[in-house]
C-alpha cells in the first residue's frame, strides 16, 4: 500500500479537508496514475452529503480523472508510462455478467465498482476518488484521451460527457432529427454541443430567457421558453427525441407533448420521484419516457474519440483544491458555467 493525500469528508457535516488515504500496490493488469485535473460533479456533493442515502466515510469524491501513468503491471499490454489518460464514474465490475459482456459494465448485474464510495474488493474498505495525488485502476477500467483536446477540459467528459453521449448515441441522433435538451446546466451545455455535432436541429428548451445567447454559443439553433405557452404551442409534436438533464423533480407532462409520434424524452438528471405522468401524453402518440446512467467503458472512449474529432470540451472554471468547500456552495446555487475543475497540483 502507498499513502498519498487526499481531500475528503469525515462525515456528512464537515467540509472537505486534506487527509491521508492509501492506495493498493500496482497488481499486474493494474495502472497507476498521477492525477493531474478532477472534475467536479454535483453526485460528488451529494455522496459527501449522504443526500442518496448513508455514505461510507471518510468520502473522497472526484470521478472525472485525467492524469499520467506512471506505473503499469506485468501484464498491462493497453497503456504505457507517460500516456495521457482519463478514469471515470467506474473502476471494476464484474466482467462476466451479461450487461459487462454487452460493454455496459455500468449495469454490472454483479453490482459495479464506483470511483468512489463504493465496496472495494482489492481491500476490506472502499474505493476513494480522485481528489486525490494518485489513482490504481485496472487497465480496462482507463481510457486514451485525445491528444489534441485541452487536457483540463476534458476532465468533465469523464461523466458529464458520456451522461449526455450515451442516451444521444444510443436513440440514434443525426441529421435530419430534431432534438431538445431542457436545462441548460452541467449537464445540459454538453447535450448541446454533442447534438449539434451529430448534425440535428438542436433546441434549447428553458424557463430562463436570460440563457439564450449562451445556449446559441453551445450549438443551440433555437431556444424554447417553456414558460411561453404559445411558444410550447408552436413546437407541439414536433421534436424526435428531448434529453431532459433537469437535476431535481418537475412535471414533465408539457415536455411530453412536445414529443413527435414514436418520439422518446430521456431523464438523465432527476433521480427521486416525479410528479404523475398522464398517460394521455404517452398514449397519443406511441411515445416513451425513457432514463440513462452513464455509458460503459468501449461507449465512453467512443464519446472520448467523437470529442476529438469534434473538438468538443467542456466550459470549465479552473479552482484549486483549497476552493472545493466554496465550489460546492457555488454549484449548489448554480453559479458556474459550466463545471469546475481542480488543478491538482494545488493538492501537492
Amino acid at each position: 500500500m502507498t499513502e498519498v493525500k487526499a481531500y475528503g469528508a469525515q462525515d456528512k457535516e464537515a467540509d472537505l479537508k486534506e487527509m491521508t488515504i492509501e492506495r493498493r500496490d500496482t497488481l499486474p493488469t493494474d495502472v497507476k496514475i498521477k492525477i493531474t485535473y478532477c472534475g467536479v460533479c454535483h453526485s460528488d456533493i451529494h455522496t459527501v452529503r449522504s443526500d442518496w442515502g448513508p455514505s461510507m466515510y471518510p468520502v473522497v469524491p472526484g470521478h472525472e480523472i485525467v492524469g499520467e501513468v506512471i506505473e503499469v503491471g506485468d501484464e498491462v499490454s493497453k497503456f504505457k508510462k507517460g500516456d495521457l489518460v482519463g478514469v471515470g464514474c467506474l473502476v471494476d465490475s464484474c466482467q462476466e455478467c451479461s450487461s459487462c459482456e454487452s460493454d455496459l459494465e455500468q449495469f454490472c448485474l454483479n453490482g459495479a465498482t464506483w470511483t468512489y464510495n463504493s465496496k472495494d474488493k482489492h481491500t476490506d474498505g472502499h474505493t476513494f476518488g480522485g481528489y486525490s495525488q494518485e489513482v490504481v485502476v485496472d487497465q480496462n477500467f482507463v481510457l486514451n484521451i485525445p491528444k489534441n483536446l485541452d487536457t483540463k477540459a476534458v476532465a468533465p467528459l469523464l461523466c458529464a460527457g458520456i451522461t449526455t453521449f450515451s442516451p444521444l448515441h444510443h436513440w440514434g441522433v443525426k441529421e435530419g432529427m430534431k432534438v431538445g435538451v431542457v436545462g441548460l446546466g452541467g449537464l445540459g451545455h454538453m447535450g448541446l454541443k454533442f447534438s449539434h455535432a451529430m448534425g440535428a436541429e438542436t433546441v434549447m428548451i428553458t424557463t430562463s430567457e436570460g440563457k439564450a445567447d449562451d445556449a446559441k454559443r453551445l450549438g443551440a439553433d433555437d431556444v424554447l421558453i417553456s414558460k411561453d405557452k404559445d411558444a410550447m404551442k408552436s413546437h407541439k409534436g414536433s421534436f424526435d427525441f428531448i434529453l431532459n438533464t433537469v437535476p431535481v423533480s418537475h412535471d414533465i407532462n408539457p415536455y411530453l407533448e412536445l414529443l413527435a409520434i414514436d418520439g422518446t424524452m430521456c431523464m438523465v438528471g432527476a433521480i427521486e420521484p416525479l410528479p404523475d405522468v398522464h398517460g394521455g401524453n404517452l398514449i397519443s402518440g406511441r411515445k416513451s419516457v425513457a432514463g440513462s446512467l452513464i455509458g460503459g467503458i468501449k461507449e465512453t472512449q467512443e464519446m472520448l474519440d467523437f470529442c476529438g474529432e469534434h473538438n468538443i470540451v467542456s466550459d470549465i472554471e479552473m479552482i484549486d483544491m483549497s476552493s472545493i468547500n466554496e465550489a460546492y456552495e457555488r454549484v449548489q446555487n448554480n453559479d458556474v458555467k459550466y463545471r469546475f475543475v481542480i488543478d491538482m497540483e494545488s493538492l501537492s
